[in-house]
């Protein structure tokens, strides 16, 4: 060892000496402070002389080590969680006997037996419970002070058992009772308005003393609970070297999952993925019409709904018959409603593309372009590339049809019945209908023919009434 060697760790050892130093005189210093202050303690009155020791108590930090606290809450809690998750079990399995009610009537006494059955499998045969063993923890006895921790004692354990299972249960039933005896329409007796309000106050009591022992144990670290506390019983590793049992493995994934979401919705805006997915869409209309006009040896440029009428609008009947990808699976789907298309699916405010004419509704054709954003859209009639459109300047025209019966009425027949575009059943009805317009045009010319006869007869009076009148002048 050289001598700037043998130097440095002399002055490292005076440093650490000088700091073990320090401590010591800061330690002696605070009970210096801490015995003074029990001392002005001690000279009150009667009921406030007895703060002393909880004063020294509460400035002593003899203990369990700090990291510690959070694995004892967390025992709690998963001693809670699985006492609920074995009562959903059983309430499940219950849920078809006496009615359907019979987990809800007997709710007490099902926590009552998983309780009692927890704590003989846990606390009583290996001192510590499904959730503290998770933690590697175990129940000790404080009362005992030694390198080795003592297990608790028998009595320890059955007052805990009793407490926590017999005691819950009790104050439970307790609580029902209160309520039942309080229906909301009459008014309870005096006796039962006392218990009231002796049951409220033991419970504030309660509330507030495990209050103040939680903030203690956040202090020392000792006791988890009141009951620990008033039982001398505290959790505790039962050895040095401390292992977590509880795996963090799923915790780390879901962590990692929601960064790398919350990094792809930032990211994604910024490539342009819209972009990205109409190449890609193009791309797989383009391969897809080569290998169609491969297969077919044709080389049309027909959309893939070229085959509807020119009254049914393309992309409101692509949006009703997603399912369908093939001109034949469309065709088959439209063949169970007899027509292709519906009145849903009928163009409404006709505007008509550039530059191939195809006629699409307004909002669909303006839709579709706007959401290419200005690269085009391929037409589902003709297959041409659209980027703009304007109104329609066409018109409909629809011929005369005559008809024999109402328009409202449909005619399903067979082939083997229709006769000369004409079903056979219709055949007397029309011959009927041709007689009864034969009788109305005789009908017609006999009335004109005695129209005209009467015509002559009235001209024949007229003309004898003249001759008489003239002769009786003479």
């Amino acid at each position: 060892m050289t001598d700037s060697s043998f130097i440095q760790a002399q002055q490292r050892v005076a440093a650490r000496r000088q700091a073990r130093e320090a401590e010591a005189a800061a330690r002696v210093a605070a009970q210096r402070e801490a015995s003074r202050a029990s001392a002005r303690l001690e000279r009150l009155p009667f009921p406030f002389n007895r703060l002393s020791p909880a004063w020294n108590a509460l400035l002593s930090r003899e203990g369990t080590r700090p990291a510690f606290r959070v694995a004892q809450v967390d025992a709690e809690l998963l001693d809670e969680e699985l006492v609920v998750l074995l009562k959903d079990q059983v309430s499940d399995a219950l849920k078809y006997f006496g009615g359907g009610h019979l987990h809800d009537d007997w709710s007490a006494e099902i926590l009552l037996a998983l309780r009692a059955i927890l704590f003989k499998l846990t606390v009583w045969d290996h001192d510590a419970t499904y959730g503290a063993a998770l933690q590697n923890l175990r129940y000790t006895d404080a009362r005992k002070h030694g390198p080795v921790l003592s297990p608790p004692s028998r009595l320890q354990k059955s007052l805990y058992g009793l407490v926590t299972i017999f005691g819950k249960y009790a104050w439970t039933r307790w609580e029902d009772w209160l309520l039942e005896q309080d229906d909301g329409y009459n008014q309870p007796s005096p006796r039962v308005r006392r218990l009231s309000r002796l049951t409220s106050r033991l419970t504030t009591i309660h509330s507030t003393a495990a209050l103040a022992s939680f903030l203690v144990f956040l202090l020392h670290g000792r006791y988890r609970t009141l009951l620990d506390r008033i039982l001398r019983m505290r959790l505790a590793s039962p050895t040095s070297q401390v292992s977590r049992e509880v795996s963090f493995e799923y915790l780390n994934r879901q962590l990692v999952w929601h960064a790398l979401t919350e990094f792809l919705l930032f990211v994604l805006p910024l490539i342009g993925i819209n972009k990205w997915r109409r190449w890609l869409g193009k791309t797989w209309r383009k391969t897809r019409e080569m290998m169609r006009t491969g297969a077919e040896g044709d080389s049309s440029a027909d959309g893939e709904y070229g085959f509807l009428p020119e009254r049914t609008c393309g992309i409101c009947y692509q949006d009703q018959n997603d399912s369908a990808t093939t001109e034949t699976q469309i065709m088959a789907a439209a063949a169970s409603s007899g027509v292709v298309g519906s009145a849903q699916t009928d163009i409404t405010n006709p505007y008509e593309t550039i530059p191939c004419g195809c006629i699409y509704c307004f909002v669909c054709l303006a839709t579709r372009l706007e959401r290419e954003e200005g690269e085009g859209w391929t037409c589902l009639r003709c297959g041409e590339l659209v980027k703009e459109c304007k109104p329609w300047s066409g018109d409909v025209l629809e011929p005369a049809v005559t008809t024999f019966r109402s328009t409202s009425a449909k005619t399903v027949a067979f082939t083997d019945d229709v006769a000369g575009g004409v079903l056979e059943e219709e055949v007397p009805q029309r011959e009927h209908v041709a007689q009864e317009e034969t009788s109305a045009e005789n009908s017609a010319e006999d009335f004109d023919e005695g129209f005209d006869e009467g015509s002559d007869m009235v001209d024949e009076v007229s003309d004898m009434g003249s001759d008489i009148g003239s002769d009786a002048g003479d």
